[in-house]
């Protein structure tokens, strides 16, 4: 593990260890004002339990990166002791507990390609595709005459997830979902 070699370093994105814990850097500003020493102010998730934490870092301080690695996997399939992947250079298959991934259960259908983040050998979080393919199973028609301007009605997806879809798509229908926001980009 890396010592950073100033402030400076510490970016958005990046990965760092606080406590001997991994934390994503998800904002970082330096701050400096005249008669005081500048520091670093960030906002930090945790990757194990995904807490947030504000933390200011003054010079001197050794921040360490943390040592992450990213492997390709498969979704295999969702059942009631987690959800299962397969690591797709070692095809070794391993879990996850249903909570550790809150809301992204609903954006993983069979054979999705996803991102495994591991820190010491071990899995620790799952990065989704930007964008992912699911079919809508239910939603209510579309009257034509609704609205004069875009429109916007509630639909089941595969996955069991609900968000909100344009009047004109119906049941059966592939569309693409964004995965960061849970809003509908278009049809597939």
């Amino acid at each position: 593990m890396a010592v950073l070699p100033s402030l400076n370093s510490i970016r958005n994105g990046l990965s760092i260890l606080v406590n001997d814990e991994p934390y994503l850097v998800l904002e970082s500003s330096f701050m400096r004002t005249a008669q005081r020493k500048p520091v670093m102010r960030t906002k930090l998730r945790n990757l194990l339990n995904g807490k947030v934490l504000e933390q200011t870092f003054k010079p001197g301080d050794k921040v360490e990166e943390a040592d992450m690695a990213r492997l390709r996997a498969n979704f295999l399939y969702a059942d009631d002791t987690g959800c299962h992947f397969m690591n797709q250079e070692s095809f070794e298959q391993f879990d996850f507990p249903r909570e550790a991934l809150g809301g992204q259960v609903g954006y993983l259908t069979d054979g999705v390609e996803v991102n495994i983040l591991n820190f010491n050998n071990q899995p620790i979080n799952v990065e989704l595709p930007k964008k992912v393919k699911l079919k809508v199973v239910e939603t209510p028609p579309g009257v034509k005459g609704d609205t004069a301007t875009g429109g916007a009605k509630q639909a089941k997806l595969e996955t069991g997830l609900i968000i909100n879809v344009p009047l004109f798509i119906k049941n059966d229908e592939m569309i693409i979902v964004n995965t960061e926001t849970g809003d509908y980009v278009e049809r597939a």
